[in-house]
């Protein structure tokens, strides 16, 4: 070993980044196991490497003991003392073992030990730098293909992308740049693994942040994605500033902000509604476009179902395409959605509303039939009525002829 040697490790970390100090230590112990393999030495053998001068030095450490078993592993106490009188037993002493010529098989086996080590340094500074991008958004090169995957150069990894990960209506090519959402980081024993999506809603929701400042700030939060990968999807979202409107602000001067995300995930459809406290409203702003009159919640149900009432006409927009629209609605506010017709409603509600009429004249009918004899008491003439013993002397008097 010499100073080359120390220029080499230099020159090793500046270019790939491994630190010399994990180098050193790998070669350290790629060389006490050569000197064991080859010099059929103890285990008790240690390796310093000078970072100065590049010199390795083997040494082998002895216990100091009353009566030597095994001279590879023991030094007696009264040799101990010959060399520095401050020993005691159990003290450990380090002598020198180097040999004059490590041989071409020992510095061979050093080599393979430590690239092992240096590639495990590699892989551990990428899984390192790339374990930081779990959930966030990459920009990669797509490299090749096979029957399972799509591999997307990341930089200084390649990534995997899964068939259920890619969009239906995208296909990829060899040297397309794509940005991909990173759902994973697996430290495997081949080497670090990234698993990255076109599919993940986390996608959107990290598109929408780099296209609106408000949403990567705060201002305007993201309170909910439903997504249906290269078709449609439904994002909700709230201002934390009364004096922001959250949907216009996500959806951009003419729809700019909105159009850009949209050009990046190829055409797929996208409905920004804003995110409500009143589950009323809320579920009427998921079913845009389609206006809603009336939602009912089924309150005997803990699965927490609701019915909602639409026009005629806009019963198929409410339902939308394969029942597209109102299964992202209920993915995005966690109701079960049933939508009918304001006619099939208004029908069974004419029903009730006559019943309880009914009902309600019923028991009135009673209370109005006394309410109608007090009347016509009130009514009967002052003939019928009994006279007093004053009203018949008056009634007498009058009847009398004049003297």
């Amino acid at each position: 070993m010499s100073k080359e040697m120390i220029e080499a490790l230099d020159a090793l970390e500046q270019e790939k980044g491994v630190k010399k100090a994990v180098v050193i230590d790998a070669l350290e112990q790629a060389l006490a196991s050569a000197y064991k393999r080859n010099y059929n030495q103890a285990q008790n053998v240690e390796v310093t490497f000078d970072q100065d001068k590049g010199d390795i030095h083997v040494f082998a450490v002895k216990e100091v003991t009353e009566e030597v078993f095994d001279s590879r592993l023991e030094v007696s106490l009264k040799e101990a003392l010959t060399i520095n009188r401050a020993y005691e037993i159990g003290d450990e002493i380090r002598f020198e073992v180097t040999p004059k010529n490590f041989g071409r098989i020992a510095a061979q086996t050093a080599k393979q030990v430590i690239m092992q080590r240096v590639r495990e340094a590699e892989r551990s500074i990428v899984y390192d730098e790339y374990s930081q991008y779990e959930e966030e958004i990459m920009t990669g090169v797509v490299e090749r293909r096979d029957n399972k995957f799509i591999y997307v150069n990341l930089g200084k990894i390649e990534a995997v992308l899964g068939k259920q990960d890619q969009m239906p209506n995208e296909h990829y090519e060899a040297h397309d740049r794509i940005k991909v959402f990173v759902t994973k980081v697996e430290n495997t024993t081949k080497g670090p693994q990234v698993f990255v999506s076109r599919t993940n809603p986390g996608l959107v929701k990290r598109l929408f942040e780099q296209e609106v400042p408000e949403i990567f700030d705060g201002v305007v939060e993201i309170a909910g994605i439903a997504r249906e990968a290269g078709d449609r999807t439904k994002i909700a979202v709230r201002s934390t500033n009364d004096a922001v409107d959250p949907v216009g602000t996500t959806v951009g001067p003419k729809g700019a902000r909105v159009q850009a995300v949209v050009n990046e995930l190829s055409g797929e459809n996208m409905d920004v509604v804003q995110w409500e406290e009143d589950p009323v409203d809320y579920i009427a702003n998921a079913l845009n476009p389609a206006q809603v009159i009336a939602v009912q919640f089924n309150d005997e149900d803990n699965d927490r179902s609701c019915t909602v009432i639409v026009p005629d006409y806009q019963l198929s927009l409410a339902i939308g395409k394969k029942g597209q629209n109102a299964r992202l609605a209920a993915k995005l506010t966690g109701y079960k959605i049933d939508i009918k017709p304001e006619s099939e409603v208004e029908f069974v509600d004419d029903d009730e509303l006559a019943a309880e009429d009914e009902a309600l004249q019923e028991e009135t009918a009673p209370v109005a039939a006394d309410a109608e004899t007090d009347a016509q008491a009130a009514d009967t003439p002052a003939a019928d009525t009994p006279a007093s013993a004053d009203d018949n002397a008056a009634a007498d008097a009058s009847d009398t002829p004049e003297a």
